[in-house]
Formats: C-alpha cells, structure tokens, sequence
C-alpha cells in the first residue's frame, strides 16, 4: 500500500520499476483486476514493486496525475510516469506492459 505522505519515497525514489494499482473499496472494476494483480505481483516480485493507492483516502497523488478513472495502472521508472493502463483489462495486458520495462 502506498499513500499521498509515502508517494515519494516508495515509487518515485524506488530502484526498480514500480506498478501502482489507483483503486477504491467501492469500484467493482477494481475487484475484478485484483487477483489478476496479485498474480502478477507474485510473477514479477524482484523485479518490480507493485504497490496499490486507495483514491478516496489519497486523492492528492491521483490528482496529481490525471486520474480520472479507476482502476488506473501506471508504472514509473526512475521517478518517471512511462505508461498508463486505465479500466480492467487481461492479465495479458497488464505483463505485456510490465514486460516492457523489464
């Protein structure tokens, strides 16, 4: 879990490629990915940090990046925002994005 106070720290300061989950307890769409989430974080652990933003306890982050919609998938590299995944999508969506930062 990650939150508007630990952002920096965690994703933009991070050594290695960081996928964050934007998502809300009350967003149906975002319990369908979470599996397929999870799954992933357990394929690409050391490899990759998966971390998950709760937008209605953090909204400033999300607002900070143009998030309009959940679920939103972005991955950072270095600090830098370098792709953006909005809506449930497969699992093979998902890596094939993650898979490009590898």
């Amino acid at each position: 879990m990650v939150n508007d106070s630990t952002w920096d720290s965690l994703v933009l300061k991070a050594d290695e490629p960081v996928f964050v989950d934007f998502w809300a307890p009350w967003c149906g769409p975002c319990k369908m990915i979470d599996p397929i989430v999870n799954e992933l974080a357990q394929k690409y652990a050391g490899q990759f940090k998966f971390y998950k933003l709760n937008t209605d306890e953090s909204p400033a982050t999300p607002g900070q990046y143009g998030v309009r919609s959940i679920p939103t998938i972005m991955i950072f590299v270095n600090g830098e925002k370098k792709d953006t995944i909005i809506g449930a999508v497969s699992k093979d969506t998902l890596a094939t994005s993650i898979n490009k930062f590898l």
